[in-house]
């Protein structure tokens, strides 16, 4: 395996947005650009990974087995440093497989990792499913890596982010998926009252406020995971005209919308500075935006 040196010890920018509706509402709007941290394995993903990749070397065990489904940002992030850093990478895929291949999993493949698909109830009891049992007993040198990448490293790699902030403020804002990435801020007790999670799921909220101690926003899933609508097209191609910050409309998108949205009918007071995560994932934008 590869030294790690140059991928843990990077850090990402903070850029505000000086843009007109902003400057109307008086509201300040910084985004953590944790999607410049590696132009693949980028944002929480590349977060996440830091340590368990660390752990890995430490280990000597010679990859890691882990967990997602067809667009699965996590999966791509893996298979990515897989290649990069030279260790094997097998991903179980959630669902029959399809007959034709998402942009990720055939990005997944050509990276170099190995592919099983197992059936969504399957998936569902992957712990204690037979047919997933087999799969990792045939790489016995690979450390299992949960679905999304969450355990105890993820988040404390996730905790990093706030060291690397110097400018105060209000708000802490984060799409969510599995909520590995809010759960991993919470930790720092000073922050959870600023803390704002936009969940990407449908009808997942309350599980994930039990699992962070934190205030999830329902109200921008667009249906659910990996879904949109036009309208939510139509925000991100503008708002990347004014600020040429590139979004997806799987997770920063939905989040981005959830914000402007949020500030337009005044949930935030005039003054109020928020930071907003950008967590990457940019293989999975669609190309019609």
């Amino acid at each position: 395996m590869k030294d790690l040196s140059t991928f843990y010890e990077r850090k990402s920018p903070l850029q505000k947005l000086d843009i007109p509706f902003l400057n109307r509402k008086k509201v300040e709007l910084y985004i953590k650009r944790d999607d410049l941290l590696h132009p693949i394995i980028s944002g929480n993903k590349w977060r996440k990974l830091k340590y368990n990749l660390v752990e890995l070397q430490k280990s000597g065990k010679e990859g890691l087995v882990t967990f997602g489904g067809a667009f699965s940002n996590h999966l791509h992030a893996v298979a990515a440093a897989g290649k990069e850093f030279d260790f094997k990478s097998v991903g179980i895929v959630r669902g029959a497989k399809p007959e034709f291949l998402s942009t990720t999993l055939k990005a997944c493949l050509e990276m170099g990792m190995d592919l099983y698909y197992v059936s969504r109830s399957a998936y569902r009891m992957k712990e204690n499913c037979e047919d997933v049992r087999e799969i990792i007993r045939q790489h016995p040198s690979c450390t299992i890596l949960p679905e999304g990448g969450a355990n105890e490293l993820a988040m404390r790699g996730c905790v990093d982010i706030v060291s690397e902030i110097e400018v105060p403020y209000d708000f802490f804002c984060v799409a969510c998926g599995t909520g590995t990435t809010l759960a991993g801020l919470a930790q720092n007790g000073g922050l959870r009252h600023k803390l704002l999670g936009f969940s990407v799921l449908k009808g997942i909220e309350s599980e994930l406020e039990e699992k962070t101690g934190c205030k999830v926003v329902p109200d921008y899933h667009f249906g659910g995971y990996a879904k949109y609508s036009n309208e939510l097209l139509d925000f991100i191609r503008n708002f990347e005209k004014e600020t040429e910050v590139t979004l997806e409309q799987v997770y920063t998108g939905k989040m981005m919308f959830g914000l402007f949205d949020m500030i337009q009918k005044g949930f935030f007071e005039e003054g109020t500075r928020i930071i907003a995560l950008h967590t990457g994932g940019l293989q999975g934008r669609l190309p019609i935006i």
